[in-house]
């Protein structure tokens, strides 16, 4: 494991090389564990979020909840289903973006945090934060561990990079291959429960999800009085550490 002045360091060049927190956050004796949401914090609101893309129903994610006046949180991988630095993932991420829905990380490589060592964890961080840098200009303030796994190890990495962690409380089981009917019924019965407010994990990959589910969730959702909002905003929290202006494609957008 790292000792503190290799950690320092690492915190360092990081922020050096991305060029995003102020000089008086980059030091890690003010950095603290990272806090874990696994629910928002203002009263009827909604947080849908999607996992595991940039993919192809990005599009059509964003525009189901652009036409309900609705926004969304998009957790993307750096290298899971397709190369982040693809053209077609560049436009999908910019896509989500510039149409105001939040981007948040779920790390390079969809792998369990648990399993990897104190520097591989760092890497699996800081490469798809590079990568939201360089195509947005935005620095995610929030991470969704693959899995929903973490430890204490990954909490500290986190906090050494200024982000938060997001579970969820609500799963539409999309990605263990929840039918349409078993995805609406369960989004039925949360809302029957008239909880204060729903952190919905969902996934961008699922085809069913973004064209016959979603549209029936904002619907439901909406018809029972909760703004569809983003993470942040469910949050009262702030989407990103800062924004920079956007990079331009060079030789090391590669996976």
């Amino acid at each position: 494991m790292f000792s503190k002045l290799a950690a320092l360091t690492l915190s360092l060049w990081f922020w050096s090389v991305v060029a995003v927190p102020t000089a008086e956050d980059s030091s890690l004796e003010r950095r603290a564990r990272a806090s874990v949401y696994s629910k928002c914090t203002v009263a009827k609101t909604v947080a849908l979020t999607f996992d595991d893309g940039p993919y192809v129903y990005a599009y059509d994610i964003v525009k189901a909840l652009d036409a309900a006046g609705a926004k969304g949180t998009f957790f993307v991988n750096g290298n899971n289903y397709r190369c982040i630095y693809d053209e077609d993932s560049v436009k999908r991420v910019k896509y989500v973006y510039n149409h105001g829905h939040q981007l948040a990380s779920h790390t390079w490589a969809h792998k369990d945090l648990t399993t990897l060592s104190w520097d591989n964890i760092h890497d699996e961080m800081w490469r798809v934060e590079q990568a939201l840098v360089r195509i947005t200009g935005a620095y995610p303030a929030f991470m969704r561990p693959p899995y929903g796994n973490y430890n204490n190890l990954v909490l500290d990495a986190s906090g050494i990079r200024g982000q938060s962690v997001v579970i969820w409380d609500f799963d539409s089981e999309d990605s263990l291959g929840a039918s349409v009917a078993t995805s609406e019924n369960l989004y039925k019965s949360r809302i029957s429960a008239k909880p204060s407010s729903i952190l919905a994990l969902n996934h961008e990959t699922v085809e069913t999800t973004a064209h016959q589910v979603l549209p029936y969730a904002i619907q439901r959702l909406q018809a029972a009085g909760y703004k569809l909002v983003t993470l942040a905003e469910c949050l009262g929290k702030k989407p990103y550490q800062s924004v920079v202006a956007p990079s331009t494609r060079d030789s090391s957008w590669v996976c």
